[in-house]
């Protein structure tokens, strides 16, 4: 049942609105809860990713140290460099998979908050997270303060991080084996550089669709009003 105003009522189904709020604020902290664990995990992960790298890089030098960096070393150091990479990319497919679910659980709650205000309409003006399901509401709530914070988050987030570790671990590998080839000095920076640059580009536009791709399939529930009303 429904208000004149289009509000749900304060019972629905001879549920009290008491229990409903109670119902509501129990999902409420499962996703919070849920959200909370997948942060902390991905930033283990990442934490795992640079103290492995970290460790095998200074190995790899110490190698070198012994054996006078022979050609041995050299192998040596494109093998683990190139395991470096794959744990890299590994990591960096995680990330992006958590900044989705975050998003997941972000508009989730937002959901949820929409159903607060439908019992009580006099809470809306004390909610500074978004209480619509959409990507303008998603905005809202990961920046209270307007999207001018919008650029910064992005540039600052986890998945820029790894994708900048990745391309570095890449660049590195493809001037070394450019370099092995015969490209010298100056071709191996270049190789390297090229490869580089190609994987923080291509990265970047798979993410950004990516994102995109989850709006185009999602219908809200409580999207936002246009501006003005």
């Amino acid at each position: 049942m429904s208000t004149e105003d289009g509000g749900m009522s304060h019972e629905h189904g001879g549920v009290p609105a008491s229990v409903r709020a109670q119902l509501l604020a129990t999902e409420h902290w499962g996703l919070l809860a849920s959200r909370s664990t997948a942060q902390g995990e991905v930033l283990t992960r990442i934490s795992m990713f640079l103290t492995f790298t970290s460790a095998s890089i200074v190995s790899v030098a110490l190698v070198g140290q012994a054996t006078g960096f022979s050609d041995t070393f050299v192998l040596l150091a494109v093998v683990v460099l190139v395991i470096d990479m794959a744990i890299g990319l590994l990591t960096q497919i995680r990330v992006m998979n958590v900044a989705h679910e975050d998003l997941m659980y972000v508009t989730a709650m937002n959901r949820l908050r929409a159903a607060y205000v439908d019992l009580d309409p006099g809470v809306a003006p004390y909610l500074m997270s978004a209480h619509h399901d959409d990507e303008a509401g998603s905005v809202q709530t990961y920046y209270f303060f307007g999207n001018r914070g919008s650029f910064s988050h992005v540039a600052g987030s986890s998945m820029i991080f790894m994708t900048t570790a990745n391309a570095a671990l890449i660049a590195i590998v493809a001037g070394l084996l450019a370099t092995l080839a015969g490209a010298g000095t100056a071709g191996g920076f270049l190789a390297g550089a090229l490869c580089g640059v190609a994987f923080l580009s291509v990265s970047a536009v798979h993410g950004y669709r990516s994102y995109r791709n989850v709006w185009l399939g999602f219908k809200p529930l409580s999207p936002t009003p246009p501006a003005g009303d």
